[in-house]
């Protein structure tokens, strides 16, 4: 009898994915390899390899989206290889982000009538939104002082030093002097008469901001809008105002419906305000809106016509995914006003069930406010023998991703906890992450204390800002050291 076998190519076809040699091998990270390999071996390398990352659900740091209903994924996996900018290859997906600008635009009761179309874009991020807005700002200012025979070499804006990173960016590429409302200890946001004051002849806008990233408080804009207004009668400047609503812009319209902050105030020229927030889609949707058409110099606008036809376009990018604008359209139709109005409910509810849970364990005290963004943000009362940045690492040995930062000049010594609510942060889970605090605080009081006391021997005790900053400089020094270790840049 003569025996025979069949051979398999490389002989790989009959051994599983973990009995293969791809996964005994140590595969080329930073050059390309000089073979392929087969494709179940590949999605279950890199699959394996993503598990160390962090659940993005207990994610408590991100603002962004982590959760959307199984038919906007499957709706997001089917348009995912169409390039939004092929507009006339796509029309309707084009029709689809009109739409959300026209529905967004109105939402922030944008003076349109019936047949009028708002003047709007979609974007990767609320960043890219700001980007824009802030060159169409410039622009604006730059013709007036052209047309007045002024010098127009030295824009600036003015903002809180509570700002997100992009207004630092656009002011940094775009050579705009970024001048700083400073904060104080148990105020956060920029105080508007400060900024009243800090407007010159040179400036841009002021940029007040709907949901500071620092504690969720809202800033005051219809009383920065109404000093301003006074400023212009007798200046004759005509500062604007831009309103970033990265996070706010879809918590306001549906929960605080009488809050002035939008375009019914007349100083007010545009509004951000992230999708992949509250806007409740996956990250890479942002939108930016305009007053009016002559809030939007035309000279910022391209036109090109190589993809067959006419196309106006005002991005940094050019292309980009289709799948989140659709996302967008899908969430709008879908929930309405009664269904965001409902996910903002239930954020503020969990928000409140969260606060008063740490507020029971009387070591912390509440930073952010009850009106604003769904956040908690806490610090500690005693600094004596732990820390918040303590605390955020014993955490993440549950599962929990809580960050600890300190506030910006001049309120740098103060340093806080933030949990950010999510549509996906149920009240179970809030409740457990109380209950997991707890366990953090009960096992650091048995730990020896990592914040030394005293100077030495015969020397005093140092004052307790002192001590905080110490230990401040500590960890930035020891999370600074980390991604270094870790390659991170």
């Amino acid at each position: 009898m003569v025996l025979s076998k069949t051979a398999t190519e490389s002989g790989e076809n009959v051994c599983s994915t973990f009995g293969s040699r791809y996964v005994r091998t140590v595969l080329p990270k930073y050059e390309i390899g000089e073979s392929s390999i087969p494709k179940d071996a590949a999605y279950q390398i890199i699959k394996d390899e993503l598990m160390l990352d962090g659940n993005p659900r207990l994610n408590l740091a991100s603002f962004v989206t982590t959760w959307m209903e199984p038919e906007c994924d499957k709706l997001i996996m089917e348009s995912i290889n169409k390039n939004y900018v092929d507009m006339d290859e796509y029309p309707v997906t084009t029709e689809l982000q009109n739409r959300c600008v026209n529905i967004i635009a109105r939402l922030f009761n944008a003076p349109l009538n019936e047949t009028e179309t708002a003047v709007g874009v979609g974007t990767v991020g609320s960043s890219e939104a700001i980007m824009l807005a802030g060159l169409a700002f410039k622009r604006n200012w730059q013709n007036k002082r052209k047309a007045e025979g002024k010098p127009y070499d030295k824009p600036n804006i003015v903002t809180g030093a509570n700002v997100q990173v992009c207004w630092e960016k656009f002011a940094r590429y775009f050579e705009v002097e970024l001048k700083e409302v400073k904060l104080s200890e148990g105020y956060y946001v920029m105080d508007p008469d400060k900024a009243a004051e800090m407007v010159d002849e040179n400036t841009i806008c002021v940029a007040a901001i709907l949901g500071s990233t620092l504690n969720g408080e809202f800033e005051d804009v219809k009383r920065l809008n109404d000093l301003l207004v006074k400023k212009n009668e007798e200046t004759g400047w005509n500062t604007p105002i831009h309103v970033d609503a990265a996070s706010g812009g879809f918590i306001a319209p549906f929960i605080y419906p009488e809050l002035e902050w939008d375009f019914r105030l007349p100083l007010v020229k545009s509004i951000n305000v992230s999708g992949h927030k509250y806007g409740l889609v996956y990250a890479g949707i942002g939108w930016v809106v305009w007053r009016t058409s002559e809030d939007l110099p035309e000279e910022l606008i391209f036109h090109i016509n190589y993809l067959g036809a006419d196309q106006p376009t005002f991005t940094l990018n050019f292309s980009k995914g289709s799948s989140q604008i659709i996302a967008q359209y899908y969430q709008l139709i879908r929930l309405g006003f009664e269904g965001y109005k409902n996910v903002m409910e239930n954020c503020i509810e969990n928000m409140v069930v969260l606060k008063e849970g740490i507020d029971k364990t009387e070591r912390f005290n509440i930073v952010s406010k009850d009106v604003g963004v769904p956040v908690v943000a806490f610090s500690l009362k005693d600094h004596s023998f732990h820390n918040e940045f303590e605390i955020s690492e014993m955490l993440r040995r549950f599962g929990w991703i809580v960050p600890a930062y300190t506030m910006p000049a001049d309120a740098q010594h103060i340093t806080v906890l933030r949990v950010v609510i999510r549509e996906d942060f149920s009240r179970t889970l809030a409740e457990r992450l109380v209950s997991d605090i707890v366990k953090v605080l009960h096992e650091l009081d048995t730990l020896p204390s990592k914040i030394s006391s005293k100077m030495g021997d015969g020397k005093e005790k140092k004052m307790e800002k002192e001590k905080l900053m110490e230990v401040i400089g500590g960890w930035r020094k020891f999370v600074k050291d980390k991604k270094k270790i870790n390659g991170v840049c």
